[in-house]
């Protein structure tokens, strides 16, 4: 997400990129990032998102009948732009669920989300607490909360190490992006060193990340065993060429699920090779949903990377990914509702029902693309497995088994944060009854 790729002049249009919604169509508003610092992440997303609803659209006339539309603003993942493209677009009719990927974004829409009974999507990003579905029935961070995540990336580690007990003694520092979404983990890793008995060393990089020699220069100083990158666009490939500058391995890097993209890497040359990323779905276009949008989408000509060469990367494959869910999402309420336009609180009944099992995610054409999901009222993440990727300088390979959170260790502490939540904002606690019944037409 470090460069800012090659656009395609109608991608520049700054109010909407948009097929009309209309009363007869599901419609899905961006709050997209094509411009700026972080747009190759926000290029690759969100045309990989499009490129799902439009094979969907294109091959099977949309889900049971109904078509599927989408609006844009462009927010250059700017809070206070991400909030004005909110307000803009959240008059289109026929909305399903919005999906700004970005941690600020994302935090300034819960309290409104909530009122209009529309989901919001933070797939692999976003807050902890709003796993816990009892008090944030509208948002939903699928695949990957950053709980899960770090609770992963430990695992991991351990598991390279010969296990749990082996963290003992060892020292972790964490290089964290100076934003809500960097420093949303440093209690969980604080837990976790305190449970394993590893020496933790956390270290922030202020925005944008263009500047981190002192930062190095401090590592170098405390010699971790590990260095975890919670990073996000140019802040990553300089930690990697600073790495090499300072003489850390990179095979002792881990970096996170916005560290882990081919942007992220190949602006550091050889300095990446060897590096290791966590993820929650592999790159490649091998895959038959991917073959699907080459031939269907692209060679039609509807195609929204300006790039073709980028089909199968990791944030292209991510937009794909996200469109499954969203599409699944609404085909699950039709099955409750009907095959007609529905509500958003009828798109939130779906996400709550999300459970596609590997048989259905290999129909989809995604056997191995990613985990199977298995959403429900109260657990709004899924399951939160994960795998680690390598780069060898130029692709990435997969060298990890699925790997899974501590759930044990993590569910009370979201359930407590969730439950402060709801006494400080004066919400109420679903109970399993009360999910199934809330339904609004």
């Amino acid at each position: 997400m470090s460069f800012i790729t090659r656009i395609a002049p109608v991608a520049l249009a700054t109010a909407f990129l948009a097929t009309p919604a209309l009363t007869d169509e599901q419609h899905f508003p961006l709050q997209s990032y094509r411009v700026g610092p972080y747009a190759a992440g926000g290029t690759g997303f969100f045309g990989g998102f499009i490129d799902y609803l439009n094979l969907i659209n294109t091959r099977d006339g949309g889900v049971n009948g109904v078509k599927l539309s989408w609006s844009e603003g462009e927010t250059e993942y700017e809070v206070e732009k991400g909030v004005e493209v909110y307000q803009r677009l959240k008059s289109n009719p026929g909305i399903a669920a919005w999906n700004p990927l970005s941690v600020g974004i994302a935090y300034a829409m819960i309290d409104g989300v909530a009122a209009d009974k529309t989901p919001l999507i933070t797939i692999n990003h976003g807050r902890t607490d709003t796993t816990d579905g009892r008090v944030f029935p509208y948002v939903f961070p699928l695949l990957l909360n950053p709980y899960s995540e770090t609770s992963g990336i430990v695992n991991y580690i351990a598991t390279k190490e010969g296990g749990h007990e082996a963290l003992k003694g060892k020292k972790i520092a964490v290089l964290y992006h100076g934003s809500p979404y960097g420093k949303e983990t440093i209690p969980i890793y604080d837990l976790l060193a305190e449970k394993y008995g590893f020496e933790l060393v956390q270290i922030e990089v202020p925005h944008p990340g263009n500047e981190q020699g002192a930062q190095w220069l401090q590592i170098r100083r405390e010699q971790p065993d590990y260095v975890v990158l919670r990073g996000w666009g140019v802040m990553n490939p300089v930690a990697l060429t600073t790495a090499q500058r300072n003489g850390f391995p990179v095979d002792r890097i881990i970096g996170n699920v916005w560290s882990n993209s081919e942007e992220d890497v190949r602006p550091a040359g050889d300095a990446a090779i060897g590096y290791t990323a966590i993820t929650t779905q592999a790159s490649g276009n091998q895959y038959p949903v991917l073959q699907e949008i080459t031939k269907t989408v692209y060679d039609a000509g509807k195609g929204n990377l300006s790039d073709p060469a980028r089909i199968g990367s990791v944030y292209h494959n991510l937009g794909i990914v996200n469109g499954i869910l969203n599409v699944e999402a609404v085909r699950i309420a039709q099955a409750k509702f009907g095959n007609r336009t529905l509500t958003g609180d009828e798109v939130r009944w779906g996400f709550e029902h999300l459970q596609l099992s590997p048989a259905r995610v290999k129909e989809l054409g995604a056997e191995n693309l990613f985990h199977s999901i298995n959403v429900t009222w109260d657990n709004h993440e899924g399951e939160g497995y994960v795998t680690f990727q390598q780069w060898d300088g130029q692709k990435w390979n997969v060298v990890s088994d699925w790997i899974a959170p501590d759930w044990a260790l993590l569910r009370p502490i979201i359930e407590a944060s969730s439950e402060a939540y709801a006494k400080e904002k004066g919400l109420p606690i679903r109970t399993r009854a009360e999910a199934e019944a809330a339904v609004s037409n």
